[in-house]
């Protein structure tokens, strides 16, 4: 009896000594997993940070590209908003006198005589009849200048914002528009066709839709460039289901040939003359479209053109 309670109390021991010594590797192995763990959040916080570092300097060299033709657009409406103010000011002196005549007939410090003769020497200096037909339209058109202006400004501060990565309940048509309207001076060589359907809402960040747009239609209007044997068109296809939402860009450009299109979403590969492209374009239109789940489709005949089609799911909930 005391030979098997011997045995029993070793058999113990070493179950005892086995259990304790696997606890103390699980331990172990728990503290380098977390470790690891923590070290691999660490890394995708630090990749995350690198990505919005490349989105953001992409976007201020398309800003650079998109500079020139939104000087001109700016000019435009400021031309004519300050050769409207330059002729009121012409006009003030006149006005001014008009003014303090009239309140010195009013206050009977001239007699009614002298009032007509001051008044009909004025007249002669300038006519007020007709500048009182124009001042109303020479406002006018001041203000709609300067509501243009507010309003490429305001476009431009949007798209070199940086991105917040937060997505909302939003309709992407708005994004579509928005790059159309900052690129309305780089596409006017090109014949701009759009069809636009009516979309569901769908949780997205429109700031990036719209790089992404940017990007793509920049992309359509440089193939365009070299045509000489047809005019040059791209076309703006935006519908949807109940499932998805299909943007579109088509041209007629110069297209890609298999082995560029192989590479269209290689980091830094380009087929722009130095200074002109990054080769980060479309690496970041991939990255941005996966980000909102969606997918990205690319065909292209050279000298034919090329058609780059968005698919984004519509997301009825916060993803």
């Amino acid at each position: 009896m005391d030979a098997i309670d011997e045995d029993y109390k070793q058999a113990y021991f070493r179950e005892r000594t086995a259990r304790l010594k696997a606890e103390q590797l699980i331990e172990d192995k728990s503290r380098v997993l977390y470790a690891l763990n923590e070290e691999l959040i660490k890394k995708v916080a630090d990749l995350e940070y690198q990505q919005q570092l490349f989105i953001q300097a992409e976007k201020m060299a398309t800003l650079g590209t998109l500079c020139a033709g939104v000087a001109h657009e700016i000019n435009n409406p400021l031309a004519y908003a300050m050769s409207n103010v330059e002729s009121l000011q012409q006009s003030m002196h006149g006005f001014c006198e008009l003014l303090d005549l009239n309140q010195q007939y009013l206050a009977k410090r001239i007699s009614e005589t002298n009032f007509q003769q001051q008044l009909a020497s004025l007249s002669e200096q300038q006519s007020f009849a007709e500048l009182q037909q124009d001042i109303h339209q020479l406002v006018a058109d001041s203000a709609e200048g300067l509501r243009r202006i507010n309003q490429i400004v305001s476009n431009l501060l949007n798209f070199a914002r940086p991105t917040t990565n937060k997505k909302q309940l939003a309709d992407m048509t708005d994004a579509v528009k928005n790059a159309l309207k900052l690129l309305k001076n780089q596409l006017k060589g090109c014949q701009l066709t759009t069809s636009i359907t009516t979309l569901p809402l769908s949780y997205c960040d429109l700031a990036t839709i719209n790089q992404i747009m940017v990007n793509i239609l920049i992309n359509a209007s440089h193939s365009c460039e070299a045509l000489i044997d047809r005019q040059a068109h791209i076309h703006v296809q935006v519908d949807s289901d109940d499932q998805q939402i299909i943007i579109s860009v088509n041209d007629n450009g110069c297209g890609m040939s298999e082995q560029v299109l192989a590479k269209v979403f290689d980091p830094f590969f380009t087929t722009k003359p130095v200074g002109r492209g990054t080769g980060m374009g479309m690496p970041l239109v991939y990255t941005m479209v996966n980000d909102h789940q969606g997918k990205i489709e690319i065909e292209s005949t050279v000298n034919i053109g090329t058609c780059v089609r968005c698919i984004f799911p519509v997301l009825s909930e916060r993803p």
